[in-house]
């Protein structure tokens, strides 16, 4: 592939899932499109050409085709949409000159390949196109569009821009701004989860499928997957391709050289077969209209970078011809549909039908978690091992799920997240309809999969916690806890609340498991109550009932300890049945065991989790209309299980607010002043004060004034002359954070009053620190108050993260520091303000006055709008912003600015890279 010309924007390339489940490419025009520009054009019918030019034009000339092609990226820029070697869509803009005072403005033009119209090719390059203009300054789109061509009009319309028009001359003059609406991110991020939704049924709901790599030999991975797929009772067709037996039949399915001799279509392709072929399979498959790839071969980034390039170049000819990847290196993909019984994985007993939905993307820890599921008997409803994860990820997963009626709660275990803030909006949305339960291993940083060259996090770890909390995620610390949670959320109903009761035959267990609910934050309120050891079912079925109808309980923690050895089937269909018909959440405790329910009762496999002896399977059926209950070897597990829905169950019913959108914040103000900054200094700069006071009054949050001066002989007259302008008392201070905060050394003194103290004060200050400070400064006294610190910075995953504290000991010396990622809605907000340990000191703690919190949220919000729309804003710093009984002040800020890398969750749709 030649190298792109110089200037050419390669952060614009990007591939895209379109509105049927295909793929795209989208990249800006080049010079040597021209011949695929006019076979795109001369492809098109009478009826498109004519939308685009308002005249016949059959053919375009060689001057037409260098102007279209020849662009500087700037003032004019154009983009194409290509699948495979064709150019399918072409969206474009022209500049207006600069108008002073004026939001400039561009004149755009769209055309779409007839073919490929349906797609949603015009909504993404509207996107595309609009991300690209605002880039370049321009904020405003115009079109001249003929009345007839109402799909046009319909593209803007519909992608959420408020549009005018007019019209003259016969034709429609269109105007919309461009800059994103909280209905144009909607409109955009549901059209997202539609199409990478639709882009993964290929790959679980496939009504045909090829083994690519099929071998005679057992053992063999693609003997395995051939004979996993035909045991299984596949619900589609069976193909099986390897070219040295083409003519013969494996397993009794006939073999092919290629996929294109199938002659009929095929929906999945599982490729087994070595590195070196791998990318010619590929070829081949796409060459037969295959939509999608399970590639369970290894050898590619996982062994360095020879692996790298090629796995990169698997990816690209598969999206290229509109097909996703699962994997390489994947242990495969279930889907236990009754009609779909899809395995195409390497799993050596396929997991039962059920409601669970689970994501590895570890291809090793598959083989763990498929097996740990089977011997508890938790269902899947579908599951993917994402492998070296080079296409799809656990965001594309959770796309799939959110609408997937079969899928009642998914389970996700990552090594890494590539992509922190599109994960963060993806999980609480769907978060908001089903239970998202992570294991997210890698405490010590937030790396990425072999071969990934995304940049790497810089914020602390505590920032991916915050992440998954404020989505809505339920984490856990190992696999035996995410399947702990997931049977609670699958077996039974969510919470009303954390209030607990305690039914047993052990006063042993029940002060243990009440014990549990106190440490995890749950209230007993009804127990421990405890039957005699031996009591008879009927006895603890009473006891049982008696709980659930206690008006003040919301769940119910139910243990047994068998009298015998066994663990007796009355007693599990009791609870089962009990709880059944008490409608609120229950988790046992059959001491020792796992999985009990009215339908399997006894440990079985399911005790092997635990590295323990699993016995006998000594249950016996009860029937499939018999309920389920989840049941735990010990009540600590039980309880666990049971706060962690109770936590989800809490933030699911919270009022998820409106984001928030505070009055007199100038957003074009204040971009307009970093694109000046930016101008003058290409590589970044630290704001001067003069500059960040201006800052600071387009976020509509005042700098208290502050005059500087050098310590010299001269100093102490200064410091008058500026006292005297703002008037007493005032506040003398060293400049420099180094000493500025040495209270030990009076690097701060308050409430001088008088022109004597103040002359006083800064020949103390001299004195003691001598040539180590060079300058002073003076600043009006602000009410008393307490000192926060509001800050947001520029992450290259995360984009801005939003922290806020208490300034003294407890940022100092206990790190007491709390984090969100914009956008927020103003109940994030609140929750931010409060959730540090020392949020005490704001709301009247001991006696002490309550300050204005909504007037520092008004200013949390303001940061977080501010940099959530600013990427050029590497760093803003309000210290110390003093919250006062009525109001409050910022004392000080530090702003950094620095050209945007792009965002890992831009403003448009893409793609992972």
């Amino acid at each position: 592939m030649p190298l792109p010309p110089v200037g050419y924007p390669t952060r614009w390339e990007a591939d895209v899932a379109l509105r049927d489940g295909g793929t795209a490419h989208v990249r800006p025009i080049r010079p040597e499109d021209a011949d695929a520009v006019a076979a795109f054009h001369d492809r098109q019918s009478d009826e498109s050409r004519y939308f685009r030019f308002f005249a016949p034009m059959p053919h375009l000339s060689r001057r037409d085709l260098a102007r279209f092609t020849q662009v500087d990226h700037v003032d004019r820029v154009a983009l194409v949409a290509t699948v495979g070697p064709d150019i399918v869509g072409i969206a474009r803009f022209d500049a207006a000159p600069v108008r002073p005072g004026r939001p400039r403005a561009a004149e755009v033009a769209f055309n779409i390949s007839d073919a490929h119209q349906g797609r949603g090719l015009g909504s993404v390059l509207l996107e595309h196109l609009a991300a690209a203009a605002r880039e370049r300054g321009i904020r405003r789109f115009t079109a001249d569009v003929l009345p007839t061509n109402a799909k046009m009009i319909g593209v803007f319309r519909e992608a959420g821009f408020e549009v005018r028009q007019g019209f003259s001359d016969g034709v429609l003059d269109v105007s919309f701004d461009i800059d994103p609406t909280a209905r144009s991110v909607d409109v955009m991020q549901a059209r997202e989860q539609r199409a990478e939704a639709r882009s993964l049924t290929a790959l679980l709901t496939p009504r045909s499928v090829v083994v690519v790599g099929a071998r005679r030999t057992p053992g063999t991975v693609g003997h395995r997957l051939l004979a996993d797929l035909l045991a299984g009772d596949f619900a589609g067709t069976v193909h099986a391709v390897n070219a040295a037996g083409a003519g013969e039949e494996l397993l009794g399915v006939p073999l092919r050289a290629t996929v294109a001799e199938i002659g009929e279509p095929v929906d999945l392709a599982v490729v087994a077969v070595s590195p070196a072929t791998v990318l010619e399979a590929v070829t081949d498959c796409a060459a037969a209209g295959v939509r999608g790839l399970v590639v369970v071969s290894s050898g590619f980034a996982e062994t360095g970078p020879q692996g790298v390039e090629l796995q990169r170049d698997l990816v690209r000819i598969a999206r290229a011809n509109g097909m996703r990847v699962i994997g390489p290196n994947s242990f495969g993909v279930v889907n236990t549909a009754a009609d779909v019984r899809l395995n195409a994985s390497l799993a050596q007993e396929a997991p039962p039908p059920g409601r669970f939905g689970l994501f590895s993307q570890s291809g090793a820890l598959a083989v763990t978690v498929l097996s740990s599921a089977h011997r508890r008997g938790l269902g899947i409803s579908t599951f993917v091992s994402a492998g070296n994860r080079a296409d799809v990820s656990g965001n594309d997963l959770m796309q799939f799920w959110h609408d997937d009626e079969a899928t009642a709660a998914v389970g996700l275990y990552l090594e890494s997240v590539g992509n922190p803030r599109k994960f963060s909006r993806v999980a609480r949305r769907l978060a908001r309809r089903k239970p998202v339960i992570v294991v997210k291993s890698g405490a010590s940083g937030f790396g990425v999969p072999p071969g990934h060259t995304v940049r790497r996090s810089h914020v602390p770890f505590e920032v991916v916690d915050s992440m998954l909390r404020q989505a809505g995620v339920i984490r856990v610390e190992n696999v035996h806890q995410l399947f702990d949670v997931a049977q609670v959320t699958v077996e039974q109903p969510l919470p009303e609340g954390a209030r607990i009761a305690i039914v047993g035959n052990s006063d042993a267990l029940g002060t243990l498991a009440a014990d549990a609910c106190v440490s995890w934050g749950l209230q007993v309120v009804h127990g421990p109550a405890s039957v005699h050891p031996e009591a008879p079912v009927e006895e603890f079925t009473a006891a049982l009932r008696e709980a659930f109808a206690d008006s003040q309980v919301d769940a119910v923690v139910a243990s047994w300890v068998p009298p015998t050895a066994t663990v007796d089937a009355a007693v599990a269909t009791a609870v089962a049945r009990t709880a059944a018909e008490g409608g609120k959440t229950c988790v046992t405790c059959f001491l020792g065991t796992r999985s009990v329910s009215a339908a399997r009762v006894g440990a079985g496999g399911a005790a092997q989790d635990r590295g323990e002896d699993p016995g006998e399977d000594r249950g016996e059926d009860r029937g499939e209309d018999c309920p389920s209950v989840p049941s735990f070897p010990t009540p600590e597990d039980a309880v666990r299980a049971l706060a962690s829905v109770v936590r989800y169950a809490q933030w699911r019913r919270k009022d998820r607010g409106h984001p928030v959108a505070p009055e007199g914040l100038d957003l074009p103000r204040a971009r307009a002043l970093l694109e000046r900054v930016l101008a003058e200094h290409p590589d970044g700069a630290v704001l001067d004060r003069e500059t960040r006071t201006e800052l600071l009054a387009a976020l509509g949050v005042p700098l208290l004034p502050r005059a500087e001066f050098p310590a010299g002989e001269h100093a102490a007259e200064e410091a008058v002359r500026a006292a005297e302008g703002f008037g007493w008392p005032v506040a003398l201070k060293t400049v420099g954070e180094d000493l500025a905060g040495r209270q030990d050394l009076r690097g701060v003194r308050l409430g001088l009053s008088t022109a004597e103290a103040l002359r006083e004060a800064v020949a103390q200050m001299q004195e003691v620190f001598g040539a180590a400070v060079t300058a002073l400064a003076v600043q009006p006294m602000a009410p008393l108050g307490v000192p926060c610190l509001v800050r947001s910075t520029e992450d290259p995953l995360f984009g801005p993260v939003l922290s806020f504290g208490v300034e003294g000991d407890p940022l100092d010396l206990m790190d007491d520091v709390a984090y969100r990622i914009p956008p927020l809605t103003d109940v994030d907000v609140a929750d931010l303000v409060r959730s540090v340990k020392a949020a005490p000191k704001l709301f009247g703690h001991r006696g002490s006055p309550r300050l204005d919190v909504p007037a520092l949220e008004d200013v949390v919000a303001r940061v977080a709008v501010l940099a959530d729309a600013l990427p050029e804003l590497a760093e803003l710093r309000l210290s110390p912003v003093l919250v006062a009984e009525q109001g409050l002040t910022c004392l000080d800020a530090v702003v950094r600015v620095a050209p945007p890398q792009g965002r890992a969750d831009p403003d448009r749709r893409t793609l992972p890279t």
